[in-house]
């Protein structure tokens, strides 16, 4: 109860201060997985990243699904996602509550042009630190340099970017796979000559 209860708190906290949507939580859920607890390892987050920016959903309640499964299976998942969703939930149902007196409320109002602007900045942060962490090839650099200009420039969906990029990936191991085969028929080759000729002396 204690572990499942600190991933419930855990991710109640991040889901409680921190505005902005799923990409503005990820700097603070993999300093707060990775550097405080070390629930998981660097690359563990970046694969978990990976995933849940893959699956249908909210990547913030995806990651904190995958992270409380990892840490306690079914019931550490479902205290992690509850712990994420339980602020947004208590926090909406006020403001929609006070929404009509809140919205002419000039205070307010400005307000929220300041946090939307700190939240581009942690969106900014996590896509620099991901890029930091990812980003270590030419050929990792070319594939989301695609994937921007489809996304940014082509106004395609970033389902088909995710597809691309996945059978972008898999081309370099095709390669690699084709490689290794030819060189283990060229050993094969040179060992069964190797033979033949102790055969025949």
């Amino acid at each position: 109860m204690k572990e499942l209860w600190k991933l419930f708190m855990a991710f109640f906290k991040i889901g409680l201060f921190t505005i902005g949507g799923g990409l503005a939580m990820l700097p603070l859920i993999q300093r707060m997985v990775v550097d405080d607890y070390k629930w998981l390892k660097e690359d563990e987050m970046i694969d978990c990243i990976a995933i849940c920016q893959s699956l249908p959903g909210v990547i913030a309640i995806n990651a904190a699904t995958f992270v409380g499964y990892r840490k306690n299976k079914l019931a550490g998942s479902i205290a992690a996602t509850l712990g994420t969703i339980m602020p947004s939930l208590i926090i909406i149902i006020l403001a929609a509550i006070f929404l009509e007196a809140a919205g002419s409320n000039p205070y307010i109002n400005g307000a929220f042009v300041s946090i939307k602007a700190a939240s581009c900045g942690l969106i900014l942060f996590a896509a620099v630190k991901l890029g930091q962490q990812v980003l270590k090839t030419k050929f990792a650099w070319a594939v989301a340099v695609i994937a921007f200009i489809m996304i940014a420039v082509f106004q395609i969906t970033a389902v088909w970017a995710i597809i691309l990029g996945a059978l972008a990936g898999l081309l370099p191991y095709w390669a690699r796979l084709r490689t290794g085969k030819k060189l283990d028929l060229v050993e094969k080759a040179k060992a069964n000559s190797a033979e033949n000729k102790e055969e025949k002396e």
